[in-house]
């Protein structure tokens, strides 16, 4: 067993454990710690705990000091000086005429690194950039490239539901989030009302999904056949997920039909698998496409150079074997015309032997009595 405190550097951002030594701290001071970018000044949101040394990376960094008032007031200081290094950074980006939107800038405790976070559609030669902020700050620079989620994450906003978004308030990290998801809790497949800030489809998708699965999961589907309580024999008409009711049509009397709603745990029924019955457009389904492509692309790996060069090579595998056929039918027709264009030539083909010479004889003799024959 080890003992560990759990540090937060920026609001909702992930926590990371550190060493507290014989220091007894609790939730909601500041500590001073060091950290793989230098000396940082975090919050703590896990005081002094013990747990099992194969739960934490080691070896893990101890904490130098609870934050005094001069560490507070010199963090207070860099969070001015990162302003005006905002400021100085656009301008210089606008300089260099590069396109990229600069998202924050960061000082670290020490002053030993300023970094910027910023966003582009595809790779950015900032080299120049970066020789331009070095010699007007004086220390080391260090752009970072982040993905749109990380940019709502950052600048924060307010959500369709009207609230703070859910990433800048307390989402530690992004959870995965499929089509899958909006389709299992009945909502309307319409990109724009299940995207949220960022584009992306919305984090809270992922909140209720195991319950509605669960619900899901105890009720039958629309136009099972089901068996009420009264003994009537029926056909699903519609479903309440969060109610847990089920409105059947039911036959009475006289082929008469009625629509009556019942609790699930009152009807017999024959689990089967579910089937989306879904009626989506066209312009919403390509919308639909594009997002799950954007979700797959931004949890994918990119491709590793050989993997490029296999389909690569499969992909001009065929080219060169129809190359290799193009170019023997036109030899082939090339030795055709010349056959034509010399007919007293003999040109050897490949497989045909030299004649022997007890052939070359007779072929000879043959031709001295045709010869003779002539003359009598």
């Amino acid at each position: 067993m080890i003992q560990v405190i759990g540090v937060r550097f920026r609001r909702a951002g992930k926590v990371y454990y550190f060493s507290p030594g014989d220091l007894e701290i609790e939730a909601g001071q500041n500590v001073i710690v060091e950290t793989a970018r230098g000396v940082e000044f975090g919050n703590v949101v896990l005081g002094n705990k013990t747990v099992e040394e194969e739960k934490v990376v080691q070896p893990l960094k101890p904490v130098i000091r609870i934050a005094t008032d001069a560490d507070e007031e010199q963090e207070q200081k860099n969070r001015e000086k990162e302003k005006e290094a905002f400021k100085i950074c656009q301008e210089k980006i606008a300089k260099h005429q590069l396109e990229m939107k600069l998202i924050d800038a960061e000082y670290t405790f020490d002053n030993n690194k300023v970094l910027f976070y910023f966003t582009a559609d595809g790779r950015i030669d900032f080299r120049e950039l970066v020789k331009d902020l070095a010699s007007v700050f004086r220390t080391r620079i260090e752009l970072r490239q982040i993905g749109v989620r990380d940019e709502t994450k950052i600048l924060g906003g307010i959500g369709i539901c009207g609230r703070v978004l859910c990433c800048n308030s307390y989402l530690s990290d992004f959870a995965p989030v499929s089509i899958r998801m909006a389709k299992e809790q009945n909502l309307s497949l319409n990109p724009s009302k299940i995207s949220g800030a960022c584009g992306r489809l919305m984090c809270c998708l992922k909140n209720e999904q195991e319950t509605y699965e669960y619900l899901n999961s105890r009720l039958p589907a629309v136009g099972d056949g089901v068996i009420t309580s009264d003994g009537l024999r029926g056909e699903v008409h519609s479903v309440s997920v969060l109610r847990q009711m089920v409105k059947v049509v039911v036959n009475v009397e006289k082929d008469d039909k009625e629509i009556r709603e019942y609790k699930v745990d009152e009807l017999k029924f024959r689990p089967r698998r579910r089937k989306d019955k879904l009626q989506v457009e066209d312009a919403e389904l390509e919308q639909l496409e594009e997002l799950e492509q954007l979700e797959a692309e931004s949890s994918a790996p990119a491709p590793r150079r050989e993997d490029t060069k296999k389909e690569y090579s499969r992909k001009e595998a065929p080219r060169r074997e129809n190359g290799k056929r193009e170019n023997g039918r036109r030899e082939n027709f090339r030795k055709e015309n010349n056959r034509k264009e010399h007919p007293k030539k003999d040109f050897p083909r490949k497989g045909d032997r030299e004649p022997r010479r007890e052939d070359r004889q007779k072929e000879q003799g043959n031709d001295a009595r045709t010869e003779r024959t002539r003359k009598d």
